[in-house]
This record gives C-alpha cells, sequence and structure tokens, in this order.
C-alpha cells in the first residue's frame, strides 16, 4: 500500500482510541505530568472540533494515588487496589477540568473482564459507549482497578482472563466500537526489531501490513512502572487489525505527538502503523478476543485440518482431552495436539459430559449422555480462529 494511501488511513479516521500508558503520563521524576496531559486534551479537542469522534483509555489511577497516600501501589494487591480508589477520582478531575474548558463534557466508565466476557453485559456497554458519543461526550475509560483481579494474570486450571492490562483494553474497546484507528502512546517511538533501550543498533519498522509470528518476535517485556510492554501493544494491534481497523504506536513523551500524528501536511508520520488485515463478524471477535477463557481443549490432527481448512464444526471424535471446568455457552480454547492455541469457541456442553463423550462418534451422545442437544462440541458458527 502506497504511503499516501496509508496516511489517508490515519488522518481521515472519524472514530479514534487513545491510549496513554502510564509512563507517558508521568514525568522523570515519576510524578504525574500535568503539561503533557494537558497537551493531550488539547489536541484531542482540536480533533473533535472538527468532527472526529475520540474515545481516551487511560493509565495513571494507581500512580496518583500511591503519591496521595504515600505509598508503594506495589506493596500488595489490597494497596494496589486502594490507591486506584483514590487516584482515580483525581485522575478523572484532571480529565474533567482540562476538557471543559474547550467545552466539551467527558464520561467516567470503570471497566473489569467481566464486562466483556458476559454477551449481555458486552452488548449494553457498546450502546452505552456509542450513546455517549451520540450525545457528544468524550469517553474515559480505565479498567477498575479498585475491584479487578485481572492483573495478577493467573491461570487457575484453565481459566484465562480476556485482559490485564489497558493495551488489550483499548483495543477491545476500539473493536466493539468498530474504531477507525487505534492511538497507542508509550515512552518508545514505535516496534523496533529489538529493544531500542538496550541496543542502540535496533531499527524502527514503519509499516506493518500484517502481524507475523517474525514480527511476534520482536516484543518486549513492559518498562517499570508499566503492566504491560510491547508484547500486549502488538496482541492489541492484532485485535484491532483482525477487527478491520488500523493501529498506531507513537511515542507520547514528543511535544504535541496527537497533532503530528493527524498533521495532513507531514510527510511523515510518527510511530509504526498497523493496517487491518481483514474484519471479523462481530459476535466472532468477542469470542476470540473478548471473553475470559474457561476451560481448553486439545483435538487430533484431523480435527485441526478441518477446523483451519474446512470451517467445520467440533465433533467429539477429533477431541483428545479436555482441562478445566466449563458450562455449555462458556467460550474455551482450542489447542494442537503439540498444545499451541489457534481457535477459541462457544461450547455447547459443560465440561464434565464434553469428557464423557470426547472421542466417541456422534451418533453416540445420546446413548452416553441420555440426552443430545447437538452432534458438535462446538459448532462451525461459533468458532474463531486465531
Amino acid at each position: 500500500m502506497a504511503m499516501n494511501e496509508i496516511s489517508k488511513k490515519i488522518t481521515e479516521a472519524q472514530r479514534i482510541v487513545f491510549k496513554f500508558g502510564t509512563n507517558v503520563l508521568r514525568n522523570d521524576d515519576k510524578e504525574i505530568s500535568l503539561s503533557r496531559i494537558y497537551t493531550f486534551i488539547e489536541d484531542i479537542a482540536y480533533l473533535k472540533k472538527q468532527g472526529k469522534e475520540p474515545i481516551i483509555v487511560t493509565s495513571g489511577a494507581v500512580g496518583l494515588g500511591a503519591k496521595r497516600l504515600g505509598v508503594d501501589s506495589s506493596e500488595s494487591m489490597s494497596v494496589k487496589q486502594a490507591c486506584a480508589a483514590v487516584g482515580q477520582s483525581r485522575l478523572m478531575a484532571i480529565y474533567e477540568d482540562g476538557f471543559e474548558k474547550y467545552g466539551y463534557i467527558t464520561s467516567q466508565i470503570l471497566l473489569t473482564e467481566e464486562d466483556f466476557t458476559h454477551r449481555k453485559k458486552y452488548l449494553s456497554l457498546h450502546d452505552a459507549l456509542n450513546k455517549l458519543i451520540e450525545l457528544g461526550t468524550i469517553p474515559v475509560i480505565n479498567q477498575n482497578d479498585t475491584v479487578s483481579t485481572a492483573e495478577l494474570d493467573f491461570y487457575q486450571d484453565a481459566f484465562q482472563v480476556c485482559f490485564s492490562d489497558n493495551d488489550k483494553l483499548s483495543a477491545l474497546v476500539a473493536s466493539e466500537l468498530d474504531a477507525d484507528l487505534l492511538v497507542v502512546l508509550s515512552d518508545i517511538d514505535g516496534l523496533y526489531d529489538d529493544n531500542p533501550k538496550e541496543n542502540p543498533n535496533a531499527k524502527k519498522i514503519p509499516v506493518v501490513e500484517e502481524l507475523t509470528e517474525e514480527i511476534a518476535q520482536y516484543a518486549h517485556e513492559a518498562s517499570q512502572g508499566g503492566r504491560g510492554g510491547m508484547k500486549t501493544k502488538l496482541q492489541a494491534m492484532q485485535i484491532v487489525t483482525r477487527s478491520g481497523g488500523t493501529g498506531l504506536i507513537a511515542n507520547g513523551k514528543e511535544p504535541h505527538i496527537i497533532k503530528r500524528i493527524f498533521d495532513e501536511k507531514s510527510t511523515e508520520i510518527p510511530g509504526t502503523i498497523f493496517l487491518p488485515t481483514e474484519t471479523l463478524a462481530n459476535k466472532k471477535r468477542w469470542i476470540a478476543y473478548a471473553t475470559n477463557i474457561q476451560a481448553r481443549i486439545t483435538v487430533n490432527e484431523g480435527a485441526h485440518k478441518a477446523l483451519t481448512q474446512k470451517n467445520t464444526s467440533l465433533l467429539p471424535i477429533g477431541v483428545l482431552a479436555i482441562e478445566g471446568d466449563c458450562q455449555k455457552g462458556d467460550i474455551v480454547s482450542i489447542l494442537d495436539k503439540e498444545g499451541k492455541e489457534f481457535a477459541r469457541g462457544m461450547i455447547n456442553y459443560n465440561c464434565s459430559d464434553c469428557k464423557r463423550i470426547i472421542g466417541h462418534h456422534s451418533d453416540d451422545i445420546l446413548g452416553i449422555l441420555g440426552y443430545k442437544n447437538y452432534d458438535a462440541i462446538i459448532t462451525r458458527d461459533n468458532i474463531a480462529l486465531l
């Protein structure tokens, strides 16, 4: 794709999600950088005046609360939750005060993984956010750290939370709202072929047309004070680009970075641009990325081939093993026999019943269980390939 076409995807984007990481909201002394936040507000207000629809996903509540309370937020989970409770109101007050000076109303939305996992909540959130945008507000979204335990990134049996950081949360919001663009502002200039903080010869990658395994290997861990790192940012970009949107990772510490990104006269867009690769149907986006994973299903080679190449349903005879505890309608992870996840799907039976019928033909289900709702453990319309 020509660079002028790529530039148009950025400058002509209408609905834009901005994600502000912890480290771009702080100065070199680890204090809140009010000047930088107000510059973000000024630039976003300018975009809003042009008729664009900005949505903000922001970090910073825990850090603000820790400063106010005079404690170390890494001391324990309960301390971090307390810091979030104190800091969130202070963080929101900054955004409210800033945008009010330009005549814009902000709306606060605090989310946990449960707001995405339950389909009815997910659809309700979709409607609520769209209505807030329609009413002219600028939604300001954060993970509800006071009540969420998602950041623990824990695995109990086969359980896995759908997000544990604001990188992925911003992507889920962008996907749910069919945003044209996700802008992730961090303390790095974009994606490099190595960690530029450790390797001065690392080269920046200006455009990523497809997130291949080779590209994924360039990811590095979070910098001090943050939760995500490049790994979670690439995961966020995968969600956005598979949802039909464009992604951008740029350095939020550069002066007026947002204005530079959307400057139509600029010959170079700062950061790394990730181009859309496909548009998954909304329900399959939800299955693939927006739900907690309750169990893992390992399939044989024949089932793996049928699911990936022929778009079939998953039949009991193709399943080798099931780990975890799930109920009918839960989302489960589907793995090949080497243990690599390649799909997710909505299961038709609870895990205990599935364990009784795996390896059997569909005709045997009624005799084994005493009832039969489906021939398949997961029907093809409820399978999303990763």
